[in-house]
């Protein structure tokens, strides 16, 4: 009798931690590769260059460094966009990243028009870098255009609007006035030298 020979896939493949056939794509198109992951309390970016030995990461960003703009660490898409303004200022600012292309790598995030990755690739596209990807983005999807909402929920039942709201309250940002904290942290970061 003839024995089966079951083959075994990568580690990381069996741990759904990486699809190697869109990691060879991005490799293989030799740009260096800015990755954007999100976890349940902020977003995080890296800079990362292929090596033969492993990649290198060249350039680190997260949400939580955007408190130095007054603007609170979250996982949303406001945040998103933001980070990736913060990381096209840091890539503008390393001599040896300023004049290269890169591109965009979600890792096992589905890609979803206006989430996440791509609202944060729109705040790098914004920030003066250049990312080959096609993306087209209302801004209304990351501008805190929900303010409005926000104060209506808060007339008519306030209960709710701190359900809701509950970590801005706690953090003293009222939540009908995150379009002009939007606007002047937008500004704060483009302007910061």
């Amino acid at each position: 009798m003839r024995k089966m020979i079951k083959s075994m896939k990568f580690r990381r493949r069996r741990e759904a931690r990486t699809n190697y056939k869109s990691r060879i794509a991005l490799v293989s198109s030799g740009l260096d590769r800015i990755t954007v992951r999100k976890t349940s309390r902020k977003i995080v970016s890296q800079i990362f260059r292929y090596d033969e030995k492993g990649d290198v990461a060249l350039l680190y960003a997260d949400s939580s460094e955007l408190s130095a703009f007054k603007w609170p660490s979250r996982s949303n898409r406001p945040t998103a966009y933001l980070l990736g303004l913060l990381l096209a200022k840091k890539i503008k600012a390393d001599s040896k990243l300023k004049s290269a292309e890169f591109i965009l790598d979600i890792g096992l995030s589905s890609p979803v028009k206006n989430s996440i990755p791509f609202v944060f690739a729109k705040g790098c596209i914004d920030g003066g870098i250049k990312l080959r990807s096609g993306i087209s983005i209302d801004e209304k999807t990351y501008n805190c255009s929900d303010a409005k909402y926000a104060k209506e929920l808060k007339e008519k039942d306030p209960e709710k609007y701190k359900k809701q709201y509950s970590a801005y309250i706690k953090a003293g940002i009222e939540a009908d006035a995150l379009g002009s904290l939007f606007n002047k942290t937008k500004e704060l970061i483009l302007n910061a030298g």
